[in-house]
């Protein structure tokens, strides 16, 4: 048993920028840093797994020292001590710290007593933190000071898949450089060249399905690939690679979302049952289900948005769906992607996902038989009765059932404008105008007042609910000056005291007061 294997995503790790994959961006940016000496003293590399954040750390450190001229260069030799000993991670001057079992300040304070002492055997000490958000609090303040004025032959590269966890002062003090997801047709470029270098057949529809199972990383990719040689001994099919991931096949799906939405609920049951005996993963199932829908509907003619042929359906799929779409409408494939995204959850906490993917089919039939909501309204406008005209009546009789008119109100005072505020419930309206408001002259349509408090909008509220209740626009004048008149309050309180009862009342009790007037 040969056990010196080396798994792909590790033999074939990007040992230059001209090897890193799908970061062109990144690639530019350092080497015309390194070219022109702009070498910054913190990176920070972040981007989801397995696309290139630690290869890319120890590239730029083999940049930094490699010997091969007598300063950085962006195109390190990989042959000389300093590149050989980087790559097999063993350079006294490169250290690769694991964050997350070295989140102390302790840890921290280590590396920074040991930074301030010059390199060893190259140019620069580079330290390379991998998941940096995984420090605690204390160490990624222990490392602030250092992190901002590092001694001139120290390089701090950072790496994480968690941006939003590394505090704002760190990031701060770094270049960020974000790694995106690898593209689908780089990855089957990268996938095909590898499998020639191994000597193992790769056929283009597997290809494309480890591409696209990779979702961006290019480890996840090469470790499916690995896996499809161990289980087919080298000649990886498509038939393969559906059976190592569980998942139906393209064409497979494209028929059961037909029979989806035929209609036939018991034949879309027993395909159901058909896949699921074969091996299929229903949450793949779903996830594939939600595929088609989303292509399915930017492929639908309301759309206009043309076959869309970067999708990941063959020509022969693609007429087949266009097939399908023709009889289905865009509010039907809306609202099945809905039922279909609320699902995961589901799925995910179903103790029988079996038994919650057959009622998921179920409710994906029902909605789809659902017609529109404008279908339903000129139904029903359609369908309602015509009211007819009572015996005997000429045509401009009113219909029996029309609404009543909106009764007015008649306000000819200022006591009958207070109390209807208090019936209306016009609570802050009926307050401000109790408390504040001199009324020196109420005519129909006209009031002259004085504001003792001085409010702005009082008025524009007044008028706009009187010519709500009145059915007529209302003028609202506001004099300068107090004509030394009694507020509706005012006016309540001199009524209580001149009767005989509440002045009996008074006099039972030394110092009573009047201090509110209710309706």
């Amino acid at each position: 048993m040969d056990t010196n294997y080396t798994v792909l995503a590790r033999k074939y790790r990007s040992q230059d920028f001209q090897s890193l994959i799908g970061q062109d961006v990144l690639v530019k940016t350092l080497t015309t840093a390194i070219n022109t000496g702009r070498i910054a003293h913190a990176y920070i590399f972040t981007g989801i797994r397995g696309t290139g954040k630690t290869s890319t750390a120890r590239i730029l450190a083999k940049a930094l020292n490699c010997l091969s001229g007598d300063k950085a260069t962006a195109t390190p030799c990989g042959v000389c001590e300093n590149c050989r000993a980087i790559a097999a991670g063993q350079h006294i001057d490169v250290l690769e710290i694991d964050a997350a079992s070295h989140t102390g300040v302790d840890n921290m304070r280590d590396i920074l007593d040991a930074a301030q002492y010059r390199p060893t055997n190259g140019r620069y000490k580079v330290y390379i933190i991998d998941e940096v958000h995984m420090l605690s609090t204390s160490a990624f303040n222990a490392l602030l000071k250092t992190l901002e004025e590092p001694p001139a032959h120290v390089i701090f590269i950072l790496a994480t898949t968690e941006i939003r966890k590394v505090p704002v002062t760190i990031l701060s003090r770094c270049q960020r450089f974000d790694l995106v997801r690898v593209p689908v047709e780089t990855l089957k470029k990268h996938f095909a060249w590898i499998a020639g270098q191994e000597g193992v057949t790769l056929d283009d529809a597997a290809n494309e399905l480890l591409a696209r199972a990779a979702d961006g990383s290019v480890r996840d990719g090469l470790s499916l690939l690995d896996q499809a040689i161990a289980q087919t001994g080298g000649n990886v099919d498509e038939a393969a690679v559906l059976a190592m991931l569980k998942r139906a096949d393209r064409g497979v799906v494209v028929d059961f979302m037909k029979t989806l939405l035929s209609g036939d609920v018991a034949a879309a049951l027993e395909r159901a049952d058909q896949i699921y005996t074969n091996g299929a993963d229903l949450a793949m199932l779903l996830g594939d289900m939600m595929e088609w829908t989303h292509w399915a509907t930017r492929m639908h003619p309301a759309l206009h948005a043309g076959e869309c042929v970067n999708s990941p359906y063959t020509a022969d799929m693609r007429e087949q769906m266009q097939q399908i779409i023709s009889k289905v409408s865009l509010n039907t494939l809306s609202r099945i992607w809905q039922v279909l995204v609320a699902s995961v959850s589901e799925m995910q906490a179903a103790g029988n996902q079996k038994q919650c993917f057959d009622m998921l089919i179920v409710r994906c039939m029902h909605i789809a038989e659902i017609p529109p909501i404008s279908d339903l309204m000129k139904q029903a406008q359609n369908t309602a009765p015509t009211q007819k005209p009572a015996a005997g009546a000429g045509t401009t009789a009113p219909a029996q059932n029309a609404a009543p008119q909106k009764k007015m109100l008649q306000i000819a005072s200022a006591a009958q404008l207070g109390t209807a505020l208090q019936d209306a419930r016009e609570i802050l309206l009926y307050s401000y105008y109790s408390s504040n408001i001199e009324v020196c002259d109420f005519a129909d349509g006209c009031i002259k007042y004085f504001d003792r408090k001085g409010e702005a909008d009082f008025a524009p509220r007044l008028a706009a609910w009187l010519a709500d209740k009145t059915g007529h626009e209302w003028r609202l004048e506001r004099t300068a000056q107090s004509q030394h008149a009694h507020t509706i309050t005012e006016q309540k309180q001199e009524e209580l005291e001149a009767d005989p009862m509440v002045a009996s009342a008074m006099n039972l009790f030394a110092d009573a007061q009047i201090v509110g007037v209710s309706k």
